[in-house]
């Protein structure tokens, strides 16, 4: 397998889908490289930011990061019984700029009853990669078809004050796209795009004593309320892409 990175090319084994990934994130070639390239990509604006640019974005904070390599929403302590799971971060390209799709959660769902969220959920027995786990939950809940999703990498697992952790899985999709929602736990698809969710503005933080994080709250769109850990994700994110500070 050959992989183009700007006008270098690396090659590593192949195996897979999966299991080229995990082999790139132990190529350390591919670290340097990478690590050389994100101060090249600096100036790119968000019109013009590529998969390419994002894939190397997301690598780089996961496996260049320094000290703790967990989000928690609760205090931190690595002996939390904290049950595995993971969810898609959906983004596809309309309008000429990037855009993030989000599900609201129905009425009818044990937790999180009409909150914004990414698609979803805890691992299945057997699941051993995010991967896995975020492809078959976006399936389930929207009817993702697996094969249209070009994964782009993860971010930093994150430890939700339910006590999920949580890797977040970022993929690209076509689109239009037909959605096929669940109809137990999806009440409706919709997006919003990066140049919302960049401009402070747009955005409200408050520091509450009892959370390791601010709470994060975006101002409505398009009839939606973006907050809690799916806000955290998305602002984790967007500081990635360094869209934000």
């Amino acid at each position: 397998m050959s992989l183009l990175f700007g006008h270098q090319s690396i090659t590593v084994p192949s195996s897979g889908v999966e299991g080229n990934y995990y082999v790139i994130l132990k190529n350390p070639d591919i670290i340097s490289l990478m690590s050389g390239m994100c101060g090249r990509f600096r100036s790119m604006t968000i019109a013009y930011l590529s998969e390419e640019y994002i894939s190397v974005k997301l690598f780089t904070a996961v496996n260049l990061s320094n000290g703790d390599n967990v989000l928690s929403e609760q205090s931190y302590d690595a002996s939390i019984d904290a049950r595995c799971a993971a969810v898609l971060i959906p983004m596809a390209w309309f309008g000429d700029e990037w855009h993030i799709v989000y599900t609201r959660r129905t009425d009818t769902v044990e937790t999180h009853k009409g909150q914004v969220s990414f698609p979803g959920g805890a691992c299945d027995p057997g699941e051993t990669t995010p991967e896995q786990t975020a492809l078959r939950e976006a399936k389930e809940e929207i009817g993702i078809v697996p094969d249209d999703i070009r994964i782009l990498g993860q971010l930093r697992p994150m430890i939700t004050i339910t006590s999920f952790r949580v890797s977040p899985v970022v993929g690209v999709i076509p689109w239009p796209y037909t959605f096929r929602m669940g109809s137990n736990e999806v009440a409706r698809v919709f997006t919003i795009p990066l140049s919302f969710l960049k401009e402070k503005k747009n955005r409200w933080e408050f520091k509450l004593p009892s959370r390791r994080y601010g709470l994060i709250v975006y101002h409505p769109y398009d009839g939606e309320l973006l907050w809690g850990a799916t806000a955290v994700i998305t602002d984790t994110f967007l500081k990635i892409l360094e869209l934000i500070d």
